[in-house]
């Protein structure tokens, strides 16, 4: 059997991009992830630019993540600047936060990954026998709430800023979100227990290994060090030293290895690394469905993400009473050249944004995005699964290699069917 199998497109995986997998006589000789598009060059428009300036551009890399863009530029300024937020802008920006992985998981797990799992072409026909899918849109339009609440708008809001806030949320706002989070936790749930009627596929199953933020205390999506599932911390202004860039003909997007080896990033990777500092009902649903698959099989990383939104709806009544509470005494600026490196944890995984600012200008920008990180490891991993369905005797191939892409939530919009099959 000689195949041509094209993934395409891949959209916003930093542009229009693809996967090929070049098949010849039932032996997998090339495996390419392609991003198309030119590179958008926003490290470079940066430059010479203050440092709220940088913070409103940088966050326009990606519309539905613009929360965790803007927090890792804010972090990387106020640290380059010396400027410590107070407590409750420090609460406010984790609420934001929160807001954003539960609108943006709930899209991906519902209704683009769920799907192919019970046989469905989309999840609005899922519906008919599956009225828990529903639970996406109430998810999502809670989760944009957050956003424009706390960040000013749902899509590239601009009210959190260096050191603080334009405008704090009002009493009332705050009291709709605590309440409405109790009613969105049995949602969850019972999506949550849509997974354990799922036969995960094991065509794919490789080790890897995992890469997310770390903290001595609580499940966290921010923080200053990083751990790796081998067991090493290293912290984020060391980022170069442990996550080498590299390019590659095909594509203008970077790729990034440890150790000269891939790694993933993202919910799955946060799981494995953290799952311990669960608590609450998320903490008993990971004990339950967890097992030693989830190190091998990115497909997991749906699931990971289900139990996120869960902790996330957990956390927010006792965030909003903190917030309440807490003063927000501001230190700073104690200078204006410096460099800093502000580590968030986005939907799709680590994200960094590294600034250097002379004179209060950004003097040179680096920004390393989840999905340039998980490039190489998505790659590794379709051509795991070609190689074993092709020893299978598979004849269909194009699904189950959809599936592996989908896993890593490359992109919240991505077409439902995007594989199409060519013969040499």
């Amino acid at each position: 059997m000689n195949k041509k199998i094209f993934i395409d497109p891949v959209a916003r995986v930093e542009g229009h991009g693809g996967i090929e997998v070049l098949i010849e006589k039932d032996r997998v000789k090339e495996i390419k992830v392609d991003i198309f598009e030119g590179p958008r060059l926003i490290e470079k428009l940066v430059v010479g630019k203050s440092p709220d300036e940088a913070v409103s551009i940088s966050s326009r890399i990606c519309a539905i993540c613009f929360v965790s863009h803007r927090l890792s530029e804010i972090i990387s300024h106020e640290k380059a600047m010396g400027i410590k937020p107070g407590r409750k802008t420090q609460l406010l920006r984790k609420l934001a936060h929160y807001g954003e992985m539960i609108e943006s998981h709930s899209l991906h797990y519902y209704l683009l990954a769920l799907p192919d799992y019970f046989g469905y072409p989309d999840a609005i026909r899922m519906l008919e026998k599956y009225e828990e899918v529903a639970g996406a849109l109430e998810l999502k339009k809670y989760g944009n709430k957050i956003m424009e609440i706390v960040a000013g708008r749902r899509i590239h809001g601009e009210n959190m800023r260096i050191g603080g806030f334009g405008k704090y949320p009002d009493e009332k706002e705050l009291e709709w979100i605590k309440a409405k989070s109790y009613e969105l936790i049995p949602v969850i749930e019972s999506g949550i227990k849509l997974w354990e009627k799922v036969n995960v596929p094991d065509y794919l199953e490789d080790e890897t290994v995992f890469m997310s933020i770390d903290s001595d205390g609580e499940y966290v999506f921010i923080g200053d060090r990083v751990k790796i599932s081998t067991g090493e911390v290293f912290q984020s202004e060391e980022y170069t030293e442990i996550i080498k860039e590299r390019v590659v003909k095909h594509s203008f997007s970077k790729r990034c290895r440890y150790k000269g080896k891939p790694y993933s990033v993202g919910a799955l990777a946060r799981i494995i690394n953290s799952g311990d500092k669960l608590d609450g009902l998320a903490k008993d649903y990971f004990t339950h469905l967890y097992n030693s698959r989830w190190h091998k099989n990115p497909l997991f990383n749906n699931i990971a993400q289900a139990i996120e939104i869960l902790y996330c709806l957990e956390k927010i009544p006792s965030l909003v009473d903190e917030i309440r509470k807490a003063d927000d005494d501001v230190t700073g600026p104690e200078r204006k050249t410096g460099r800093g490196v502000g580590i968030v944890e986005a939907p799709r995984g680590l994200l960094i944004h590294s600034n250097k600012l002379l004179n209060g200008k950004v003097d040179y920008a680096d920004y390393i995005i989840p999905t340039t990180q998980n490039l190489d490891d998505m790659e590794k991993y379709v051509r795991v699964a070609a190689e074993n369905l092709l020893n299978r005797k598979e004849e269909n191939l194009e699904l189950p290699l959809e599936m592996i892409m989908r896993a890593y939530d490359p992109c919240i919009s991505c077409s439902v069917h995007m594989v199409r099959v060519k013969r040499v």
